[in-house]
Parts: structure tokens; C-alpha cells; sequence
């Protein structure tokens, strides 16, 4: 029994449980809706077990066909009925087998299975960022001497640059932070040390917590805030711009281009702006200890001198030069790690300020357990 009908560019003849399909026409999007609407009413008919094209009066075609052919296979699928693609147009085959046979439906994942699946992203991202924060400390350490002897690939304009934006444009801010916390710092301590009547040792307590603490700390936090934002924006940005492809592909380092600069710059402020923080701090916790609690400045800059040590001085210099490596080389990464819309820049901004204030903490508790362990 011989069964035959047809549609809009196709014609349909049925022999037996064999469904032999003749493309006719033109095939463009242009006149495409009813033709793919034929899709599920071509396959539906009882005992069809196989389906077979002849193409040999078909025109001009477009992706409109290969949308209807991938919809007939589909379905063909789902009702096991063998799709046989050997009549097709030889392009129209490749271009088919490019396509999926069905739609990938994720497996549904098991009950509880959520809160692992996340950690173990969570983790593996983490893990992922220090492998690209190493590379970029071994890439630093390996580049230093050769960056000494000119040979890098680094504009000096753009060192320049980055050294002003990191030192003299982060003046105002600094000094503004060092001086409002070496005043608390003034004003808390000398409540304290009032109650056992020796309000006349804040001096100590405030060089030693600027030197030692206060002045890399807060100096740090700042610059991650204001310099490390600032740093993987400006990557972000030109990640998003195709920047950074355009200079791979005309082979400039982006390492020597981009990311030296920017540590050279803020690993050699960071102790400037340390020892400027450190004065600016003592400045404020003079002003609070001479004004409100009657001490002389004499007898506060005599216990200042004998409080700070060498040890401490040195260890706030070795702090801050670490912790503006850190800031950096973690902006730098989070900057060429971060994706191309105008979104992933404020992300990436924000990454690298929570990142480069995490890691300066983190940092410096390490520093301090050291130091007590050398007895410095």
C-alpha cells in the first residue's frame, strides 16, 4: 500500500514502514514557519519505521533547512524510527553532523548534592587563583634581574605612571587614614594607661603600634581599596575591549606591558608611604596626647625615642614591601582573570579590593607570629 502527500517544499510517499521524503523548492528563512510546522505531523503516522530524502529537485537552501532536517531527526529519534540521510545535499550532511542528534539535558543532580557541588567549585576556583598568583610571583622573581639591566620589555612612561598614581597622587588619602587612627590610637591608650597612672608611656604605645602595626596596615588597606581596584578595572577593561588580545596578537608580553609596571610600582612606594603614614600617625597621636591628656612634648618625644627600635623599623619596611607586592599581583590577576562586559569590571574591581584587604590581614598576622617566634 502506497500512501502519498504533501506540504510546503516537500513531498511525502509511503511505502510499507518506509517514509521517502522529496525536498522541493527553495529553502530560505524568508518562507521557513509553515515548512517547520510539518516537522512532528511528517513522523507521527503509525508503523513508519525509517525515513529517507530525495533532494534532487531542491533549490536554494539556507539554515531554514537545516533548522527543519535537525527537528525531523529529533523526532525520528524519540520515536526510534532510523534516519537515513544519504539522499541529503553532501553540505547539508556535514553541516548537520555538526549539530547535536538531541537536546543535552543535565542530569538532575542528587538530593544534598548542591552544597558539595558548590564547595567543590568553590575550592577548585581558589585553587585555580593561587596557581595564577604563583605563576605571577615565580614570573616576578624571574623577570626582576632582567628588568634591572633594561632588558624588559617596559615602556618607562608607563612606569612613570604608575608610580606617580601609587605615590604622590595616594598622599592625601594615606595621611588622612594614619592621622585619625594614630589619634584614636592616642586617645583609647591613654584612657587605659590612665587607670594605672602611667598615661605618660602613650608615647610608646603609639610609636610602637605605628611602626610596627598601625602605619603598614592601614597604609596597605588603603592602597588596596584605592591602587588595587583601580589596577584590575584598568585590566578589566581592556580585557573587555579586546586590548589584551590585540597585544598577544601582535606579541607584546603582557607580563612586561602590563603587570611589571604595576608591582615595580607599588612594591617601591609601599615603604615611602609607610614611613609617611608612620610620621603622619605619630603626628595626630601627638597632637591628641599633648592637647587633651596635659603630657609635654618633651617628655613625649623623649619616650618616643627610646621606644622604637631598629627591629621595628625594619620589620614595617619589610611588611609594607610585601604587602604591596601582594596588592598588585592579586589585582593583576583578578584584572586578566575577569570577563568582558561592563559588569565583570566592577566585580573584578571589587575582587581585587576584598582580596588585596584579606590577604594584607592575613599577612601581617603571619609577620607578627614570626616575629614573636624570632623574638623581634
Amino acid at each position: 500500500m502506497t500512501e502519498e502527500f504533501a506540504g510546503n517544499g516537500w513531498a511525502a510517499r509511503i511505502e510499507g514502514r518506509n517514509l521517502s521524503l522529496a525536498l522541493t523548492g527553495d529553502w530560505t528563512a524568508r518562507d521557513c514557519t509553515s515548512k517547520l510546522r510539518a516537522t512532528d505531523s511528517l513522523i507521527e503516522r503509525p508503523g513508519i519505521k525509517a525515513i529517507s530524502f530525495d533532494s534532487t529537485s531542491l533549490g536554494p537552501w539556507d539554515s531554514s533547512l537545516l533548522v527543519f532536517l535537525s527537528m525531523l531527526r529529533e523526532g525520528s529519534l524519540r520515536r526510534h524510527i532510523v534516519f537515513d540521510q544519504s539522499g541529503l545535499p553532501e553540505p547539508a550532511c556535514r553541516l548537520l553532523a555538526m549539530l547535536p542528534e538531541e537536546p543535552q539535558s543535565p542530569d538532575p543532580a542528587p538530593r544534598g548534592a548542591g552544597v558539595v557541588n558548590r564547595l567543590g567549585v568553590w575550592g577548585i576556583d581558589r585553587w585555580s587563583d593561587m596557581a595564577a598568583i604563583t605563576s605571577i610571583i615565580g614570573e616576578t622573581t624571574l623577570r626582576t634581574l632582567p628588568a634591572i639591566r633594561g632588558r624588559a620589555r617596559t615602556r618607562v612612561v608607563d612606569l612613570v605612571r604608575c608610580i606617580e598614581d601609587a605615590g604622590l597622587a595616594a598622599l592625601p588619602m594615606v595621611a588622612l587614614v594614619n592621622v585619625l587612627v594614630g589619634g584614636i590610637v592616642a586617645f583609647v591608650g591613654s584612657i587605659q594607661l590612665k587607670r594605672f597612672g602611667a598615661e605618660v608611656y602613650v608615647s610608646n604605645l603609639i610609636g610602637v603600634m605605628e611602626i610596627r602595626e598601625m602605619a603598614p596596615l592601614i597604609t596597605a588597606i588603603v592602597m588596596a581599596g584605592r591602587t588595587g581596584s583601580a589596577y584590575a578595572a584598568e585590566i578589566a577593561t581592556m580585557q573587555g575591549s579586546d586590548e589584551i588580545d590585540a597585544l598577544r596578537a601582535i606579541g607584546i608580553p603582557l607580563f612586561d606591558y602590563l603587570i611589571l609596571p604595576r608591582i615595580t610600582a607599588l612594591a617601591a612606594m609601599m615603604p615611602l608611604l609607610f614611613v609617611y603614614g608612620a610620621a603622619i600617625g605619630i603626628a595626630g597621636g601627638f597632637g591628641v596626647a599633648v592637647s587633651l591628656m596635659n603630657l609635654s612634648a618633651g617628655g613625649f618625644l623623649a619616650h618616643l625615642r627610646s621606644a622604637i627600635a631598629d627591629a621595628d623599623l625594619a620589620l614595617g619596611l619589610v611588611k609594607s614591601v610585601t604587602f604591596g607586592a601582594w596588592i598588585a599581583i592579586s589585582s593583576c590577576q583578578i584584572g586578566l582573570k575577569a570577563g568582558r562586559s561592563a559588569t565583570d569590571v566592577g566585580q573584578a574591581a571589587t575582587r581585587a579590593a576584598v582580596s588585596g584587604i584579606i590577604g594584607v590581614i592575613a599577612l601581617d598576622a603571619l609577620f607578627d607570629v614570626c616575629a614573636n617566634a624570632l623574638g623581634i
